[in-house]
């Protein structure tokens, strides 16, 4: 039996984050390993799998480096992160977001308060930057976005407070997982299944097959070390065919599609979870 935490207390992400497995969590429940001591994630985004399990010990990996300096102030310096964000929150209007956008010289503590602020506010809380590394997401229409949520903020330091987090990419995690006591979330980029579903702005640099295959190559070289792993993806021909490539077991997920500029376009589609175990 599940025991269910209220929402107002159990530590979750403080990010909107396009691909989120908030909504997942309760049908990935039965796939999770028994047992493990180290939780790795290398593809984080807003944590929401780690969250949920709240290891007690965990390396965080992502190979966005703003997404990581985020963290990174959740976990050590929340109080003042707050602080920042509690002005971000009175000056809030159009043009301060432009302004804020278009700003890109700032310690770490107020790189992070500016990431929180634009995600509150941009349309659908998506983070896409151009070429050139900048974020481009014009503003959202919100009549209050929660641009401080102080006690969703001091959870997740809480949470965080014994996990490494770093700048990596994710086949990094060859340096640390080892045997049957690791257990690996790979949440990365999906394939997409469409003409129209490419999503290539989360980083200057895009994800394509070559970056799929060697992700399996790296899950098959962490299972053939015993580490338990678990991948979720887009449901197509192409990542069964990888995956069954190397034996592991494939499940149907359903998931909502929440991330479309049509409204039309967005509703229930399925997608893979990808084990080892």
């Amino acid at each position: 039996m599940v025991i269910q935490i209220p929402k107002e207390t159990c530590p979750r992400p403080f990010l909107k984050w396009a691909g989120g497995k908030s909504r997942l969590i309760q049908q990935y429940i039965p796939y999770f390993p028994k047992s493990y001591q180290t939780y790795y994630e290398p593809f984080l985004g807003g944590g929401a799998v780690f969250f949920y399990l709240q290891p007690t010990t965990a390396i965080l990996t992502d190979i966005n480096a703003e997404l990581i300096t985020t963290y990174r102030c959740v976990r050590d310096n929340v109080e003042e992160l707050i602080s920042i964000l509690k002005e971000h929150k009175i000056r809030h209007n159009r043009d301060y977001y432009y302004s804020m956008r278009a700003t890109l010289k700032f310690t770490n503590l107020e790189k992070a308060a500016r990431l929180i602020y634009l995600n509150k506010t941009c349309f659908n809380g998506l983070y896409r930057v151009n070429s050139q590394g900048k974020f481009n997401v014009p503003l959202g229409r919100y009549d209050n976005p929660n641009i401080c949520p102080e006690d969703l903020l001091r959870a997740a330091s809480v949470a965080l407070s014994a996990s490494e987090i770093k700048q990596a990419d994710f086949a990094d995690i060859l340096n640390y997982a080892t045997g049957n006591d690791d257990f690996v979330f790979c949440d990365p980029p999906y394939h997409p299944i469409s003409s129209t579903s490419y999503f290539t702005g989360y980083s200057q640099n895009s994800f394509d097959q070559k970056d799929q295959e060697c992700l399996r190559d790296t899950c098959a070289e962490l299972a053939s070390r015993g580490v338990k792993v678990m991948v979720c993806n887009s449901d197509c021909e192409y990542i069964r065919k990888l995956y069954k490539q190397i034996n592991f077991n494939i499940y149907s997920i359903v998931a909502a599609r929440s991330i479309n500029s049509n409204t039309k376009k967005r509703g229930m589609i399925y997608e893979l979870l990808i084990t080892s175990y």
